[in-house]
């Protein structure tokens, strides 16, 4: 198989998106006709619905990686690793849907309440739960698969494929630490920060650049450069995500506001204001926080509380923080000017957006 449409436009994040797109339904669609079994179809169908409308953002950092480490010929396996990359993400997204009990992703229902169907009793809720961790596994067994489609060279591949298995292993790491702290509300802001880390930083930003500079074969300075940048950007990311968590229009994050606060997701905002109030104030935050019952007029208290404490303003400083932190890492970085620019406007984008 070969990418349709390839524009030189290589660092055009929706012509990258677009590649990847391309690569990874024509990847399904020859999953769905070799199958020889009927049920294969809806499996397909299931992730195709789920991987629709996604940010892609880790398929474009590891074009960006690419590019920055002066990539030029090779563009097709570059775009297949970036695919495979997405494939695996859908897999972390499934499983992480699980575990959060989340109704909805991307503004539709997530895969393990679509396989329950509508009837909601016990049966019915333990296969939905059941077939959504075999579908999560699928994805993940196929990104493996799409990565070796890559046709990377020996070369690329003894560099590339460790670095795979570092950011499997670490976001492993940072779900399992994310886990732990859930329902567990501390005001210990580096432990979530640390979380951050794993979690996000690393797996959503640095290991993507990491995997496209090796495949250009970057350096160690290269390499280094991608970390100064990617991590402080990253947390930046995930701060962001807590305040879209609490504060995010439905219709645009596509995911209810008062999920994080009923599963008592142990954010850096949380923390702070924890840290910052008062007795009373405490004693809301953790009566009110992990409630799975709460309802809007109690999400509004809480809120209330954060913005009260400071905690909200501080966060913002924060994203605001690490965001100037990245783009001074890129004034040194040894990487290509046209890539620069393009990292420097995914800064923007990824700590001030709205989804």
């Amino acid at each position: 198989m070969s990418i349709r449409t390839i524009s030189p436009d290589v660092l055009n994040t929706n012509v990258v998106r677009k590649n990847v797109e391309t690569v990874i339904e024509d990847f399904l669609d020859e999953r769905r006709k070799h199958s020889g079994q009927p049920q294969m179809a809806r499996l397909v169908k299931l992730l195709k619905e789920f991987m629709a409308d996604g940010k892609r953002i880790r398929p474009v950092l590891t074009v960006m990686g690419w590019r920055a480490a002066g990539g030029e010929t090779g563009m097709e396996s570059v775009v297949r690793v970036a695919a495979s990359l997405e494939m695996f993400h859908t897999f972390a997204l499934i499983h992480d849907d699980i575990m959060d009990d989340s109704d909805t992703r991307r503004g539709r229902p997530t895969i393990h309440r679509l396989l329950a169907g509508k009837r909601g009793d016990e049966r019915t809720e333990r296969f939905g739960l059941g077939a959504a961790v075999l579908v999560g596994d699928l994805a993940f067994a196929w990104s493996d698969q799409l990565l070796h489609t890559a046709r990377l060279t020996s070369r690329q591949a003894a560099a590339v494929h460790p670095l795979i298995t570092e950011m499997r292993t670490e976001v492993m790491l940072g779900q399992y630490l994310d886990l732990r702290a859930t329902g567990e509300l501390t005001d210990d802001v580096e432990a979530t920060l640390t979380v951050n880390r794993y979690k996000t930083a690393k797996y959503t930003i640095e290991r993507p650049l990491h995997i496209g500079a090796a495949l250009a074969g970057a350096g160690p300075e290269a390499m280094a450069a991608c970390t100064a940048y990617a991590l402080p950007l990253g947390e930046a990311f995930q701060l962001r995500d807590d305040l879209l968590g609490v504060y995010g229009d439905v219709r645009d994050t596509g995911k209810s506001r008062l999920d994080d606060l009923r599963a008592g997701k142990n954010t850096t905002l949380v923390a702070l204001a924890l840290r910052a109030g008062d007795a009373a104030q405490s004693a809301r935050l953790r009566a009110l926080i992990g409630d799975p019952l709460l309802d809007e007029a109690g999400a509004e208290e809480v809120r209330a509380i954060f913005a009260a404490t400071g905690a909200r303003d501080t966060v913002e400083c924060m994203i605001d923080d690490r965001y100037r932190q990245a783009l001074r890492a890129l004034d040194a970085a040894p990487f290509t000017p046209e890539a620069i620019t393009a990292l420097q406007q995914l800064a923007a984008t990824a700590t001030r957006r709205n989804s």
